[in-house]
């Protein structure tokens, strides 16, 4: 049985974690399988955008696999490798859709972060245990949470180890919308459409835009976004004026 089942559907495909007996626990097998995934979705050109989920419906995944670490199967170090999954999951050149459909626990809750969007079920729910395990953190928790919800309230979570419901998440901004647990992989489906119905090479070069500029501060990130659309100049009129038409009837499809 694959740790991480693949499902190929035209240009993006969808990724889950398949040890639904143990809550998706990243063990050592299944980091390097998902690593190994998500690289040869980066290496087929035909794939540009992922959705990462888990299997059932208790857990995206319940973070390490402590059971394994506890028998010696495993070391903390392990987790921190160079062929890590939040590495591979950060070097996707397209977006990562996070499904999140269960409980997502330290581990898991970073794997979760390092997607690009998250939709959430109704019974999602996040923790940080670090602090309670007494492991820090090595896939960039400990400084993404705060610029995602701010760092007041990812004090809160981290120093106290609390479940953060599906609800409360939203409404931090932690995840973009809470759906019904049926509804979570269309929703993530759809969105991926939508993602790919863009300009194909606009999907990666904005997305690595946004990224950048983000890791950076405010003015160099705008100094990076000067730069990079001085590239504009090259677009045709033409193509504009097809791409506006073509905005406008999508927008009043919508409305409708």
């Amino acid at each position: 049985m694959a740790l991480v089942e693949i499902e190929r559907c035209g240009e993006y495909a969808v990724l889950t974690l398949n040890r639904p007996e143990a809550m998706n626990a990243l063990s050592a097998a299944l980091k390097g399988e998902l690593a190994q995934a998500v690289d040869a979705m980066e290496a087929d050109p035909e794939i540009r955008v992922l959705i990462l989920t888990g299997a059932g419906e208790r857990a995206f995944s319940a973070g390490l696999d402590l059971k394994e670490l506890g028998a010696g199967g495993a070391t903390v170090g392990d987790s921190v490798d160079a062929g890590d999954p939040v590495t591979a999951l950060g070097a996707f050149s397209g977006p990562i859709i996070g499904a999140i459909n269960g409980v997502a626990i330290t581990g898991g809750f970073e794997v979760a972060i390092a997607c690009d969007v998250l939709i959430a079920s109704e019974n999602a729910r996040f923790a940080d245990t670090h602090a309670r395990v007494g492991i820090m953190p090595g896939w960039g928790l400990s400084q993404k949470l705060s610029r995602m919800i701010g760092i007041s309230r990812a004090k809160e979570l981290s120093l106290t180890g609390n479940f953060l419901s599906a609800e409360q998440a939203e409404r931090w901004g932690l995840v973009n919308r809470v759906v019904a647990p049926d509804e979570l992989l269309p929703a993530a489906r759809q969105l991926a459409e939508d993602m790919l119905s863009v300009e194909p090479q606009m999907l990666k070069d904005y997305l690595k835009l946004i990224d950048d500029g983000y890791a950076a501060s405010f003015g160099e990130g705008m100094a990076i976004e000067a730069e990079r659309s001085a590239g504009n100049a090259a677009v045709s009129a033409e193509d504009v004026e097809a791409r506006r038409v073509a905005v406008q009837a999508r927008g009043k499809a919508q409305a409708g």
